[in-house]
């Protein structure tokens, strides 16, 4: 099976551990990784913010990009959403037909839901002057063959017990594109149930969102960081010393307010979590990458620039 990696912009620029973690799980678990370098951006922070013309082009890209790998595999539920959901309508919306709200996106990750075509818009794209519009399969054909990495591991390999081993008190915080539009349920509940030495404790109101959506948390920051406050005090009143999540986006506007609060929770991304095993330093060297993201996302806070936790 030939697998590609889709690292995500987020998760390239700040976290570049998580991506690491991908690849070394799938390589203990037998899969052949590539990780094509021109890859880009999905193209989620273009669509939900208007450019449709540019978002149709880095959905083209991507396309062409994973052309002909058997499986593409993000440790995002946010990007694996978008392209699974938002490419297709893109793509009838190019071609003439309608591609309107499906009225179930939720606002984790880097957007805010819902289709990048505003509701009734048919035909809404218009490819500038030299750009033809494909047809509409073109950049819908990658859609099945994107896989959240929770989904790859249960539903493509059968992999429920990884070999990993993390002797902490983790709770997990289910992102709202991975819960609400990828429907991922309890797949990533199943992974850490399986890991060894890891104790999995309920978080209260689990389903409730973070309140960073992107851009949500740049035009709205009182009401994001109002609802990151509320995400925080449930976290410690698990008794957690991780709390995990599939988005790290959603894990830096957590960890952001953690930090700021001096809570010592840290934030992990599943990845990292089912990547680790008895060798402390590969653990460690995650960890510290990640706070130093962090770091720079609560200094942003400070200065006031954004709400704390949100460093885009």
């Amino acid at each position: 099976m030939r697998v590609a990696l889709f690292v995500t912009c987020v998760n390239d620029t700040l976290f570049p551990g998580t991506g690491q973690a991908v690849v070394t799980l799938l390589r203990r678990l037998g899969c052949d990784v590539d990780f094509p370098t021109a890859q880009t951006c999905c193209g989620q922070m273009h669509l939900n913010t208007g450019y449709l013309a540019e978002g149709r082009r880095l959905a083209r890209h991507f396309a062409d990009v994973f052309a002909g790998y058997d499986a593409v595999v993000v440790p995002s539920g946010s990007c694996a959403a978008m392209v699974r959901e938002q490419y297709p309508k893109l793509a009838r919306a190019a071609s003439g037909g309608h591609g309107g709200h499906d009225g179930h996106g939720g606002h984790g990750g880097h957007g805010t839901g819902g289709g990048p075509v505003p509701s009734g818009a048919a035909g809404g794209y218009e490819p500038r002057a030299g750009e033809p519009a494909p047809p509409a399969g073109e950049s819908a054909e990658a859609g099945p063959r994107v896989y959240e990495l929770s989904e790859f591991l249960l539903d493509v390999l059968g992999a429920e017990d990884v070999g990993a081993y993390f002797p902490h008190r983790v709770t997990y915080h289910p992102t709202c594109h991975s819960l609400r539009g990828l429907r991922l349920g309890d797949r990533p509940l199943r992974l850490l149930e399986r890991v060894r030495g890891l104790e999995l404790v309920p978080l209260p109101e689990s389903e409730e969102c973070c309140g960073f959506g992107g851009t949500f948390a740049v035009k709205n920051p009182a009401v994001s960081a109002a609802m990151c406050a509320d995400k925080v005090r449930n976290i410690m009143d698990t008794g957690a010393e991780v709390v995990c999540a599939t988005d790290n986006s959603c894990l830096m506007h957590i960890g952001g307010t953690l930090r700021r609060q001096r809570t010592g929770v840290r934030t992990m991304h599943l990845a990292e979590i089912l990547a680790a095993t008895e060798d402390p330093a590969g653990t460690a060297a995650a960890g510290a990458a990640r706070g130093v993201a962090e770091d720079a996302a609560t200094t942003a806070g400070e200065d006031g620039a954004t709400t704390g936790e949100d460093g885009r």
